[in-house]
């Protein structure tokens, strides 16, 4: 039997390095692509070293397990035992729900009885039928997006919409403080970046601003005059088309921020990939609020604490 060892090599580091991004999801780490896709080669190595040393330490279980330390600390590097020990194992989670799913949806579609090239009639119960290289390639991205779909809607199930949450937002290096609320309905985001979109209010936003400048901002926000924007802002600032809840259509001003941290279920939650949409009056009659939050803005910045 012929061995393609290049073929196999880079068909498993296909599939480990989208373990890794997997696990790399799940962590809510957001490591460089570049180091998984250096983990991924790392993990990769096992194909040559199971056919050239079948019987070496590395084919043994504790061998495979220490391996698989090696893979977490070339991907994601080391910095507490807790976190190692966390990402082995949800590195090994990720490995049988994928392998699991695949495992399943083979011997859903598969067919027990089929007939040979000499026209016979045979019988497989599927026990130690070989997944196939071409049901591999096809099947595995849908197992890995689903999972990760499932993944997705669990943080989004588990995000509290019933109560304020403080705020830090900084912009151009000045930072403050106020309560927000994550708005369910809220799924505006920039259709060419694709960042999310948090709405602050006027009584939030205009420190930022002389009152010169946020009357002129809003001159041009009615208007659409961009004539008017302060110079200054011109480069931070970004008009996002949406259609609000009665089917109007209409025009987001959009501030590129430097950073916010959300104070969410004892943790400080930090984010950079998201914009501060401009809302020229106040959200509410009590002030209770002063912020938007996107639901997907918390799913990400929860993905850049743990």
């Amino acid at each position: 039997m012929a061995i393609y060892l290049d073929a196999v090599w880079l068909l498993n580091f296909l599939l480990d390095y989208m373990l890794l991004l997997l696990t790399d999801k799940l962590a809510k780490l957001h490591t460089s692509r570049y180091r998984l896709a250096f983990g991924a080669f790392v993990a990769s190595l096992i194909v040559p070293l199971s056919i050239y040393y079948p019987n070496s330490f590395f084919t043994s279980v504790i061998g495979k397990v220490i391996f698989s330390i090696i893979i977490i600390l070339s991907s994601f590097g080391f910095k507490t035992i807790y976190r190692l020990v966390k990402l082995v194992t949800l590195f090994y989670m990720m490995s049988f729900a994928v392998g699991g799913g695949l495992i399943a949806l083979h011997f859903l579609i598969q067919q027990p009885i089929t007939v040979s090239e000499t026209g016979f009639v045979t019988y497989n119960k599927g026990f130690g039928d070989p997944l196939s290289w071409l049901f591999i390639v096809v099947c595995f991205p849908l197992v890995w997006i689903f999972t990760k779909q499932r993944m997705d809607k669990h943080v989004q199930d588990k995000i509290r919409y019933d109560a304020t949450i403080p705020v830090t937002l900084k912009i151009n290096g000045v930072s403050h403080s106020t309560e927000s609320f994550i708005d369910s309905g809220n799924q505006l985001v920039d259709p060419f970046t694709k960042k999310p979109v948090i709405i602050c209010d006027e009584t939030f936003l205009s420190p930022w601003f002389d009152k010169k400048d946020w009357e002129q901002l809003m001159i041009a926000h009615e208007t659409l005059d961009m004539d008017k924007i302060p110079r200054q802002w011109v480069d931070q600032l970004r008009i996002i088309p949406y259609q609000g809840v009665e089917g109007g259509n209409g025009f987001l001003f959009t501030i590129i921020p430097d950073d916010i941290t959300i104070y969410y279920d004892n943790k400080e939650i930090y984010t950079t990939d998201f914009l501060v949409g401009i809302q020229f009056g106040n959200l509410t009659g009590d002030g209770s609020y002063h912020c938007l939050l996107q639901p997907e803005l918390i799913k990400t910045a929860i993905h850049y604490s743990a």
